[in-house]
């Protein structure tokens, strides 16, 4: 990882993408900023999930939000309704399928809103909690150190 100085180098030459501030390894050249799964909001102050990770978790929730409230209103609404509808079970399923289908469009509507509220939420405690031990383990760290150039 280069310096201070070396990056304010590299950001006067403006040539980032080919010189970069780091070692990639085996991977691109991008800062570990870049990589991470949270951009900093400073209009409210607060850490919020990249819209890749948004996006892909808003794609996921709408699958299986959909794909559950279907299941279960295929298995509990279509013999409900032909246990109501006497006659043929062509009917009851001509009438069941509408509501299936809205209660299918309501479910994968709120996993599209509820999985990315989720994974905000499981993201943002990880980093905090990350931060607060990398802060104790500091904070000890410094403490031994102090105590041992004391002796």
């Amino acid at each position: 990882m280069g310096t201070r100085e070396v990056y304010e180098e590299k950001l006067r030459r403006g040539n980032l993408d080919y010189d970069p501030t780091m070692n990639p390894g085996l991977g691109s050249a991008r800062c570990p900023r870049c990589l991470s799964l949270l951009n900093p909001n400073s209009e409210i102050g607060e850490w919020t999930i990249t819209s890749v990770l948004h996006d892909a978790a808003a794609v996921a929730g709408s699958g299986i939000g959909g794909l559950l409230s279907a299941v279960h209103a295929f298995n509990t609404g279509i013999p409900y309704l032909q246990n109501r509808f006497t006659g043929s079970k062509r009917l009851s399923f001509l009438v069941g399928v509408p509501l299936l289908l809205g209660y299918s469009s309501v479910g994968a509507a709120f996993g599209g809103y509820a999985l990315p509220k989720f994974a905000q939420l499981t993201v943002t405690s990880y980093y905090a909690s990350s931060s607060a031990s990398h802060y104790g383990v500091s904070m000890l760290t410094r403490y031994i150190e102090d105590s041992s150039l004391e002796l």
